[in-house]
């Protein structure tokens, strides 16, 4: 069988992929100032996340959102209470850990997934007493989606007689199975 022949048993199939995967965990601090002088701190959350990721460069996504801060806090000697509420902003950069080199251009997609929503881990008052400083914590994953070829083996006799006969053990055992990520891949943003 020549070359040419051989060749002939493939075909190129244009299809979508991941090409680019990234993955980072950010802590950030904000400093909030309510109207009255705290006292103590009574309590912290976030709520009303909102993102959207672009492509930065060709190995960075940039994920840019913002997020809803309140704070419980106790005033006058712990003797009145007051919610304070404050919208901030951040910009994380993604750095694509998983890339494919030959995946350029303008048609690829970006997918990015908060997998920690954002949380407040502490709460303090400052020193000078008239701010609360909260520190947060959030963790994002990104794909970057765009056509790539796959190259099939095409059976030249179409004989699929013994499909069934064959052995198809690829030395697979219950612990390979296990250690399968059935999510590798992640769930597509709609």
């Amino acid at each position: 069988m020549s070359n040419i022949d051989q060749d002939l048993n493939y075909r190129e199939i244009i299809c979508k992929a991941v090409c680019g995967k990234g993955r980072k965990f950010s802590q950030s601090t904000h400093t909030i100032t309510p109207s009255h002088r705290p006292t103590s701190i009574l309590g912290s959350w976030i709520i009303n996340h909102s993102y959207k990721a672009s492509r930065n460069s060709d190995d960075t996504v940039e994920v840019e959102g913002n997020y809803d801060i309140s704070i419980w806090y106790a005033y006058n000697n712990n003797t009145k209470t007051e919610v304070v509420t404050e919208t901030v902003g951040y910009k994380d950069s993604i750095v694509l850990s998983t890339r494919d080199e030959h995946a350029t251009g303008k048609d690829l997609e970006v997918s990015a997934r908060c997998i920690q929503a954002p949380n407040t881990l502490e709460a303090t008052i400052s020193p000078n007493g008239g701010r609360v400083v909260i520190q947060c914590e959030r963790e994002f994953t990104c794909d970057v989606i765009g056509e790539t070829k796959v190259c099939v083996y095409v059976n030249p006799d179409g004989a699929l007689d013994d499909w069934e006969e064959k052995d198809w053990d690829y030395g697979l055992d219950d612990q390979d199975v296990d250690d399968i990520d059935q999510f590798f891949m992640g769930e597509l943003d709609e």
